[in-house]
């Protein structure tokens, strides 16, 4: 109770302070061209599916700019990393092929491509993050905090990516090439280099898009020039090899109609150079990797994402737009002697390696039909349906067995929202969504090692029906207060819960974990926009009253279904100093609880494996002059204690550090990621995994250098 006391007084706090600066600042929108492009006032967030601004927002959103994604990768080209640089309250990165761990807000967030989603609800992966290379992106829209906008995934938040568009003009073309190396050595064995070309333009009513990259990465080396840990099962960013292939058509029917076709093909995967090097948590020796050829295949990553989308801007006065998309999905993980995959009938228990890969085809659809011109302007509605078929399994690759079985999802979702602004300094919003899921599963038989038992297959269904309420009040020019209440819906990690049964007589119709996840987000918080400076701080809580958590036992993840609640308070700052130079700051705060003996109280903390640590992040970006121009970024993860010992997260600084000059033809940048050479473990294996094999050090000082064209 007196956490709900103070935030509305810390509100009008800041409200106060705010309205002195608006007072002191008097300068002209027009000498403002340090501030970021994410300031414009017109910015329309598309994945709210109400076309809101980002001011007009009852939630905190954060729209990543095309200029401050090409500055992330002048240093890392690590898609998850760049979201952990600009995002404070996403956790510190894995630098691995897998993600998992990583959040949003302490939750997963839903990712998207172009409003095509690319999380796996029945088996989730952990390389959501990796299905296209950052390269072929123009702008990322972040809506933090649980939401049923998009459909089933978004726990902490939704992160759209959404790629390049068309440049105006006939013919336009890009070209750049970078290599990375680590500063103390450079040879074969750890230059990375990456070559990126593409196209676009348009013929009468004809947009065209195409774009083409290709990444090799070497060995990383970490602070102490030893190799850095090979992840051998989870995967590797580190000796692997990428490509992504973006194509986009579209073609006008008349000024008010568009429709448009795109295609984004990404493949990742390792080069299998390297074996694992065990470390030794409790003496501090991390996990290294030594030259060899590691048991299987080497892990990969391999999605097709096509799209359909039509827009009719004024379909009798309203504005439809629908898409209809197809992604097939497909990663395979390193081999390893997991006590889940032996079998006496295959090799001696202890002996047996295999690996497994996860499939997954969705197809589904999305449509919106909106009116804005309500009640002399005053009142917006909208109304959708969509729709999500998922088929999914998980099989043994070497052996062919049937891991997670064959698994068919239907979600069915009408919805409707309304805005209301019933007086110009008030906007109100109100939306209700429906969720119809139901899933198809076979009979099927467990691996030996769950007993080989033989399990009833279901049609189990579930329905819930999701609100949310939020208000944006302006009390002054520049100034606004907001406040949302919203609810995400979630399916809990199918493929887990499945392939965990290890007692007879079980039905898919019983199994109590199959039941969905409904997060309730509630947060207030206060906002300035002015000419030079942009601010924000925001409270928040989101509480899953059955919730999903997992636990390490015998190097196995198992699921538990507990209440859960999380808890933080985000702070931004964005100022331009002047015309030239402009800078950020930002802080995230949160902690986690959950039920641990189910008896109401929230009496244990949640670990790594959930929330982030506190953390803070600062940026200046400076055009020197016409030709030169520099980026600095630190980022910095405070210590955490949490409830386990063994558990406790010694922080660190990360610094980042980029020159571009501006040539007579192209443009030249060098970039220094981690430019203290900093010399620590990730947060991952320091506060989320128990585990001497992946104890894994953070990558050391490297050198990039980048040469880009466009004509």
């Amino acid at each position: 109770m007196k956490r709900h006391a103070l935030w509305p007084t810390v509100s009008l706090l800041g409200l106060v302070a705010a309205q002195q600066v608006a007072a002191q600042t008097s300068v002209d929108t027009s000498s403002s061209n340090g501030a970021r492009a994410d300031e414009a006032p017109t910015m329309v967030v598309t994945a709210s599916r109400t076309n809101t601004t980002k001011e007009d927002s009852p939630q905190t959103v954060r729209i990543i700019s095309e200029e401050e994604i090409a500055q992330q990768l002048d240093v890392t080209t690590d898609s998850s990393q760049i979201l952990s640089n600009l995002l404070p309250s996403y956790s510190p990165n894995r630098q691995k092929m897998t993600g998992s761990g990583e959040t949003l807000r302490g939750r997963t967030p839903l990712f998207l491509i172009d409003g095509i989603p690319q999380s796996n609800p029945l088996r989730p992966t952990g390389r959501e993050a990796h299905t296209i290379d950052f390269s072929q992106v123009e702008q990322i829209e972040v809506i933090q905090g649980a939401n049923a906008t998009n459909g089933v995934g978004a726990a902490g938040g939704v992160i759209n990516i959404i790629t390049k568009r068309p440049e105006p003009g006939s013919f336009n073309q890009h070209f750049g090439v970078q290599m990375t190396t680590p500063t103390s050595e450079l040879d074969e064995d750890t230059l990375s280099d990456k070559t990126d070309y593409g196209f676009s333009g348009n013929k009468g009513n004809v947009d065209y898009l195409f774009g083409l990259s290709y990444e090799d990465q070497g060995l990383y080396l970490d602070a102490k020039d030893d190799p850095v840990g090979v992840d051998n099962t989870q995967g590797d960013l580190m000796d692997s090899r990428s490509y992504d292939l973006l194509g986009k058509i579209a073609y006008w029917i008349d000024d008010d109609q568009r429709i448009q076709f795109t295609l984004n093909h990404y493949d990742i995967e390792g080069h299998n150079d390297y074996v694992s090097v065990t470390g030794d948590r409790d003496a501090g020796i991390p996990t290294t990797s030594e030259r060899g050829t590691p048991e299987g295949d080497a892990p990969f990553n391999e999605v097709w994402t096509t799209g359909l989308s039509y827009e009719n801007y004024d379909l009798a006065g309203m504005h439809l737009s629908a898409q209809a998309y197809y992604q097939d999905y497909e990663a395979l993980f390193g081999a390893t002697d997991s006590s889940s995959f032996q079998d006496p009938s295959l090799a001696p228990v202890g002996t047996y390696y295999d690996q497994s890969s996860a499939k997954t085809e969705k197809f589904g659809t999305k449509v919106s039909l909106t009116k804005d011109d309500l009640w002399d302007d005053r009142l917006k509605l909208t109304g959708g349906f969509d729709t999500l078929f998922d088929e999914t399994e998980q099989y043994l690759y070497q052996s062919n067995r049937t891991y997670v079985p064959p698994t068919d999802y239907t979600d069915l979702s009408p919805f409707f929202q309304a805005e209301l602004q019933p007086i110009d300094s008030l906007l109100l919003s109100a939306g209700v969504r429906y969720e119809y899921a139901e899933l198809d599963i076979d009979d099927y038989q467990t691996v030996w090692a769950n007993n080989g038992v033989d399990v009833e297959g279901g049609n189990p269904d579930f329905d819930e029906t999701l609100y949310n309420v939020g208000a944006v009040w302006k009390p002054v020019d520049r100034v606004s207060l907001f406040a949302n209440y919203s609810e995400g819906f979630s399916i809990p990690d199918v493929g887990r819960a499945l392939r965990g049964i290890d007692t007879p007589g079980q039905s898919v119709d019983s199994i109590d974990n199959l039941r969905p996840i409904v997060t309730e987000n509630v947060e207030t918080g206060v906002r300035f926009e002015g000419d030079r400076l942009s601010a924000e701080l925001s409270y928040y809580e989101s509480t899953s009253d059955f919730g999903s958590r997992l636990t390490e036992e015998d190097g196995v993840f198992i699921m538990n279904r507990q209440e859960t609640q999380i808890t933080g308070i985000e702070a931004s700052v964005d100022y331009a100093f002047t015309e030239r130079h402009s800078g950020r700051l930002a802080y995230s705060h949160m902690t986690g609880l959950y039920d641990s003996d189910d008896d109401g109280d929230l009496d244990a903390e949640l670990s790594g494996l959930d929330v982030s640590p506190d953390r803070l992040i600062g940026s200046w970006s400076a055009n020197w002059t016409d030709k030169v121009s520099t980026f600095l970024q630190a980022n910095y993860s405070f210590d955490e204690t949490y409830d386990e010992d063994d558990r406790e997260f010694d922080g660190y600084l990360l610094v980042d550090a980029a020159v571009g000059y501006q040539l007579p033809t192209g443009k030249l940048n060098v970039g220094v990621s981690n430019l203290l050479d900093e010399d620590y473990i990730t947060y991952y294996s320091q506060s989320a995994l128990v585990n001497d094999d992946r104890y894994f050090a953070g990558r050391g000082r490297t050198l990039t250098v980048g040469y880009s064209v466009d004509f």
